[in-house]
């Protein structure tokens, strides 16, 4: 018995490291990766002035006219200058940060929806990567009345 409970301390002293790597560094909400600078300052760029409204479940796509990815985490769909759409997917996407290997979204009639797959393809050898799942679209707008 003495054996069994230094095995399982042992196996619980190699496994705590691991467990903890998972948790990311630096962020408030549970699962969510933290973003470097230069992430940083791209969704800042994009959602300047901007305020979110009521997430939605689907996004019609003639409503987008630029995907941009922000980090492995979250996409940014463009609808011209005062209108972006933010999705936070469902879990980390590794590799969509580079912005080098090309989504291929598996869309059900006009819209993604929450829920919907995507996966990566690298461009150079045509090898698939991971499969990817939308989160809630959630739209910043201008405030009514500004111009800038």
């Amino acid at each position: 018995m003495a054996k069994l409970n230094l095995m399982a301390a042992a196996l619980l002293t190699a496994a705590v490291p691991l467990v903890a790597s998972c948790a990311p560094a630096g962020s408030s909400e549970p699962g969510a990766a933290a973003l470097t600078p230069k992430q940083t300052e791209r969704l800042d760029d994009q959602l300047a002035g901007k305020v979110p409204g009521e997430p939605m479940r689907c996004l019609p796509s003639y409503r987008t006219n630029q995907t941009i990815r922000v980090s492995d985490n979250i996409l940014l769909y463009r609808s011209g200058g005062n209108l972006v759409y933010r999705n936070d997917l469902k879990s980390s996407c590794p590799g969509l940060a580079r912005d080098s290997d090309i989504m291929v979204v598996r869309q059900f009639g006009s819209s993604t929806c929450e829920g919907d797959f995507f996966h990566l393809v690298d461009r150079s050898s045509g090898i698939r990567g991971p499969t990817c799942v939308f989160g809630e679209f959630v739209p910043y707008r201008k405030p009514e009345g500004d111009k800038g």
